[in-house]
């Protein structure tokens, strides 16, 4: 890869990332106003939601490169699903909310949290890939 052309993947990806990470913060920013404060921290709605509809929309890119892979599809995958999924969705902040749940003494809330996040995720993973298999 010449120097060129990984200035253009970094820019792709770094593109990406910024609209995925300014989608993120709006989703959490509509969550917040949406269901209130006291409810967004005693649980993290908006990180929970970003993960799956990430995983969903993941999915629907596998598939639609796996079915449609050009010459293009390589720019597709950094730009969308290392530059915008990757910004978007917060596996970090996932990490973090989980352990702050568990300090705070709720391992229960903790454990359905973590449950819910993986098993919401490899479904819509799986129904992102089904649904591309359907429309193409």
């Amino acid at each position: 890869m010449t120097s060129l052309s990984s200035l253009a993947a970094t820019a792709n990806v770094a593109l990406g990332g910024a609209v995925g990470a300014a989608l993120r913060y709006q989703i959490g920013r509509g969550m917040t106003r949406w269901l209130g404060v006291p409810a967004v921290t005693a649980f993290p709605w908006a990180t929970l939601t970003v993960n799956i509809i990430g995983s969903i929309s993941m999915g629907v890119l596998a598939g639609f490169l796996a079915r449609n892979g050009s010459g293009n599809a390589e720019q597709w995958r950094l730009l969308i699903g290392i530059g915008v999924l990757g910004g978007f969705t917060t596996f970090s902040s996932f990490s973090l909310e989980l352990l702050l749940l568990i300090q705070r003494g709720q391992p229960a809330l903790a454990f359905a949290y973590a449950l819910i996040s993986v098993l919401a995720g490899l479904i819509g993973l799986y129904l992102g890939l089904v649904l591309m298999r359907i429309v193409t």
